[in-house]
């Protein structure tokens, strides 16, 4: 377990940092720009859904190699680097096709990246695993800066600034994954358990399930959340304050889960927001006209988020140890934000069109709640 004294703290927040202040250039911009190509809502929801698919093979891959081989870092330097070098062909690809070509080989070694970054950060935290939220609320600082920054930018700037911004952010995370420290890969007595084994356990089947079908529920907000927005006639600087004030809502709650663990199990957090998501999003679809409705969804993002995200770390984390650390992770990315984004970015981008923003988001809504009935359902015996 790493002290207070030897844990590389500022380090490993640097990389979260730039990781999540890409997504918060991503996220709420990148269907902007590829709206200003020229792109219908189907042909953007196809590019955003290229982020996640290759998590659903990228981690699967970086994973297995860096557990077979105990080094995570070296992966996580090499794959920063061929990501910035792909950025350059945005600045030349403006159809579809080059463009699904470059964003393919960004995503691809992009999505590598988080999963071994997540593994050694609990590598270094050792049985200290209520220490992650405080290293992980800076990714969420990262992001606050760049949504609220880069929409008050597209004010007055054009929509083209947005490509430069992120190939600044993905030169900050080359620099930081060449300061990550490896860290050393601990060895428990449940080492020895197949990988194939822990998968078949009930328990992880439906949190896997329940990750996947609450990534999908995402969908549509990350994909089309910021044109819901200006379509519903708010400026972009003000969509970015949307984004940060949920994200705001993010790092409180990460700071407040050391002391929630304490006393409420994880999969009760879990469930509640499987449920708090179901609500909130019915009140983006329906609700966005209303201004205090709309705020309160941006609060539950505190929710839907980051007491989810951090409650379905620690079980992962529990249930794959030692050398089924990296896979671990890598699988819970593959599945959830892989194929359940995937999944989300394109039933949004088939829907948007057809059925509009209310009914999409209903679809999103229905997503939560199947994923809360789905992780009930691990309390079916084995």
């Amino acid at each position: 377990m790493a002290s207070a004294d030897d844990l590389p703290y500022w380090r490993l927040s640097g990389f979260y940092f730039f990781y999540f202040a890409f997504v918060g250039a991503m996220a709420p911009f990148w269907g902007l720009y590829l709206h200003s190509l020229s792109f219908s809502a189907l042909q953007i929801g196809v590019l955003m859904s290229l982020l996640q698919v290759m998590r659903i093979f990228a981690p699967n891959i970086w994973g297995h190699i860096a557990d077979r081989s105990g080094k995570r870092v070296p992966i996580v330097q090499l794959a920063a680097l061929v990501c910035l070098v792909a950025f350059v062909g945005v600045f030349f690809a403006k159809t579809f096709w080059p463009l699904f070509l470059v964003m393919s080989l960004i995503s691809f070694f992009w999505s590598a990246q988080l999963p071994l970054v997540e593994a050694t950060t609990l590598s270094h935290l050792g049985a200290r695993t209520d220490r992650y939220g405080r290293i992980r609320l800076w990714g969420s600082v990262g992001f606050i800066l760049v949504v609220v920054g880069l929409g008050a930018l597209l004010d007055h700037a054009p929509i083209s600034l947005v490509p430069w911004v992120v190939f600044g952010l993905v030169a900050g995370i080359v620099v930081t994954t060449r300061l990550i420290p490896e860290a050393e890969i601990a060895h428990h007595e449940h080492v020895h358990i197949p990988i194939t084994e822990v998968l078949r356990r009930p328990q992880v089947l439906a949190l896997f399930a329940a990750a996947l079908l609450m990534a999908a529920a995402h969908g549509p907000y990350y994909t089309f959340f910021t044109i819901h927005l200006v379509q519903t006639g708010y400026s972009k600087s003000f969509a970015g304050w949307l984004w940060a004030l949920g994200v705001v809502c993010e790092i409180g709650i990460f700071l407040v889960m050391p002391r929630v663990f304490r006393s409420v199990r994880p999969e009760t957090v879990l469930l509640t927001t499987l449920l708090t998501a179901a609500v909130r999003f019915l009140l983006i679809g329906w609700e966005a006209g209303n201004l205090p409705l709309l705020l309160l969804a941006q609060l539950m993002h505190a929710l839907t988020f980051g007491a989810y995200h951090a409650s379905a770390l620690a079980l992962v984390h529990r249930h794959f140890t030692g050398r089924n650390q990296a896979r671990g992770q890598a699988l819970y990315n593959s599945l959830a934000f892989g194929i359940g984004g995937t999944l989300g970015s394109l039933y949004s981008g088939a829907a948007w069109d057809a059925l509009g923003a209310g009914m999409t988001f209903s679809i999103a809504s229905g997503c939560a709640l199947a994923a809360a009935v789905a992780f009930v359902w691990r309390r079916t015996p084995g």
